[in-house]
């Protein structure tokens, strides 16, 4: 197909979680005719067994489709698929800003929800030209005109433009094709003849390397070309460009406005960042591409091997993971209890999940994590401030004169039959109201500060819970605040067991140490000796449990005769048991360590 850059349209589809993306990307790929019905399959963009499990979007996801335009005009729409949770804003972000329009997805069902305002400011933020679609349009239940309406009170766009689609059904498909074509503005180059491309993906083939997914703004790439990262200088000779139509198909070159692929041979996993710009040793660009922010990790949590021996195989996985995920940060860590492993750096809780199950899926790792914290800020008597996230490194308190820790400034988007509950549930958290507007006649944003140690937890569940579904949050980080902080400690036989250790607030610990002191107790199998299981602030036990010791019948042997016999058996068993619990170590199984992250 011979391509002029007036013909191409780089555009993302964005929507809070569960509005239909990766149904919408299916059905256009499925009418642009790069895939037989045969091959097709749902969610075809999520290629991850986790994404397809869970039903989310994890990664930013691209592929080219050709498009003849009713007066015979040929198209290539580039199409970046975006996740929709709020753990993933940084992968949406990355997507924005190789794209020149996006198409914003509300649901007819549900309305526009918090995800849906955030990606809707973040596409704002780079001046996108944006699209509303109203999806779902085939449920009994879908209100378009209230839709409508919504996109004009919350969304503030033309509502008149919006598209009423139903992505299952295919209904109105067909003409998004048209409306991409003339609602979204062609690529600009700057003209200069010199190379200049932005990343915006990356991942990892185990037979060609790590495959590069980027955005030329200047300039044309071919196989046999040099080219070098700015952020580090590193160069490389070009073995392979072309575009992704779910496969790979390679091309002799591409030009200034297309998105693509390319393949160099790339050996050192960590040159590769996303964000970067590429340029060439022998057209190089004046400035690097701007506009990119480093992902900031919120949740911290170690990661230990199973078996001592798979610690050179996290190692490796963990590199791999990073270039197909460059929001998490890893830096190595130890524990007395459980060897050499990872202090991580998540972007929330979700995040945390994923990088676990991918893990232990895609590599093969056994994992034993240890309690998600956040960072918080502690100030010396002597004035010295440090950020910690790591209970281990948590000082004597006597060292301590002020704690601080991270708050956020969080939106929920509900019913308003359900604001009651939303604000038990919020001040069960240790949350502040802030202020409260009606959207609609019966949908309000709440405004809450809430710690983000509290967010970590379970939070998000219990909001759909008591909402029943209806409840979208959405959030960011406020700055810190003074709190009361306390470190948890847990000794399993009177030994401290330093992977199990929190940092929590005071008000919460002793009801966090008794929740965890019984999950343990059901989790660490019987011995011949009694364990006491205790949860400790300092020297101060605020919670115990006991696993009683097996018994073993050491009378059976003896009966009829004098109690006295049977009574000297039995102090004589009490006598070994003694012995046995001062040179008994204790197994602690790996479920244990993840019982205590669940509170029920």
């Amino acid at each position: 197909m011979k391509l002029d850059k007036k013909n191409i349209r780089n555009f993302s589809i964005i929507a809070h979680i569960d509005h239909g993306k990766s149904t919408l990307s299916d059905r256009m790929i499925q009418l642009s005719g790069i895939i037989s019905d045969r091959d097709m399959k749902e969610q075809i963009l999520d290629s991850m067994d986790i994404e397809r499990e869970r039903g989310i979007t994890i990664k930013s996801q691209t592929v080219s489709l050709p498009y003849t335009s009713p007066d015979g005009t040929q198209y290539l729409l580039n199409l970046i698929d975006t996740p929709g949770h709020v753990d993933f804003s940084y992968e949406v972000s990355r997507a924005l800003a190789a794209c020149e329009g996006a198409l914003i997805i509300v649901d007819a069902t549900q309305g526009v929800e918090a995800q849906t305002l955030a990606n809707l400011y973040l596409a704002m933020e780079h001046d996108l030209k944006i699209i509303p679609i109203i999806n779902k349009i085939d449920l009994p239940s879908a209100q378009i005109e209230w839709a409508r309406d919504q996109i004009e009170e919350d969304l503030g766009l033309d509502p008149d433009e919006a598209l009423p689609v139903s992505a299952k059904t295919g209904i109105g498909v067909d003409k998004i094709f048209q409306a991409v074509v003339e609602g979204i503005p062609a690529p600009v180059s700057e003209g200069t003849g010199n190379f200049k491309a932005l990343i915006f993906d990356s991942h990892y083939d185990a037979f060609r390397g790590t495959v590069v997914h980027f955005r030329i703004f200047d300039g044309t790439i071919k196989k046999g070309d040099k080219i070098r990262f700015m952020s580090n200088n590193s160069e490389y000779k070009v073995e392979e460009v072309g575009i992704s139509q779910i496969k790979r198909i390679p091309q002799d070159h591409l030009m200034a406005g297309q998105v693509g692929y390319f393949i160099a041979g790339i050996k050192n996993i960590s040159d590769v960042k996303i964000g970067d710009t590429v340029t060439m040793p022998n057209l190089p660009c004046d400035k690097a591409m701007g506009g990119f922010r480093e992902p900031t990790p919120v949740v911290f949590s170690s990661m230990y091997p199973v078996a001592a021996d798979d610690y050179e195989e996290l190692t490796a996985a963990l590199e791999k993971l990073k270039l197909n995920d460059a929001s998490l940060i890893y830096q190595k860590d130890s524990s007395a209890a459980l060897g050499f492993g990872y202090r991580c750096g998540f972007l929330g809780l979700l995040h945390l999940e994923v990088v676990q199950e991918r893990l232990e899926r895609e590599y093969d790792v056994s994992l034993i994590l240890t309690s998600p914290s956040v960072q918080y800020e502690i100030t010396y008597t002597s004035g010295e401030v440090k950020i910690i996230d790591n209970p281990t490194a948590y000082p004597d308190p006597a060292e301590i004169t002020r704690t601080r820790e991270p708050f956020i400034n969080a939106s929920i988007i509900v019913p308003d039959k359900y604001m009651g509950n939303v604000m038990q549930v919020c001040h069960e958290f240790r949350g502040v109201s802030k202020n409260y507007q009606y959207l609609t006649s019966n949908r309000l944003e709440m405004k809450f500060e809430l710690p983000l140690a509290e967010v970590v937890y379970e939070f998000y569940d219990r909001l759909k819970s008591v909402t029943q579904g209806y409840g979208s949050f959405d959030y960011e980080i406020a700055g810190y605040q003074d709190t009361d902080l306390v470190k948890l400690d847990f000794l399993i036989n009177s030994e401290r067991v330093d992977a199990l250790s929190q940092l929590i607030h005071r008000d919460k610990a002793e009801a966090r140490g008794r929740t965890a002191c019984k999950k343990l107790r059901e989790e660490i199998p019987r011995q011949q000796f009694k364990i006491p299981i205790q949860a400790a602030i300092g020297g101060k036990i605020v919670a115990r449990e006991t696993i009683s010791a097996f018994r073993k019948d050491v009378t059976a042997k003896c009966y009829g005769g004098d109690i006295s016999r049977k009574r000297k058996l039995l102090e004589k068993q009490k006598k070994g048991k003694k012995r046995m619990k001062m040179v008994g170590s204790v197994e602690i199984p790996q479920s244990a360590f993840l019982s205590v992250l669940k509170t029920d």
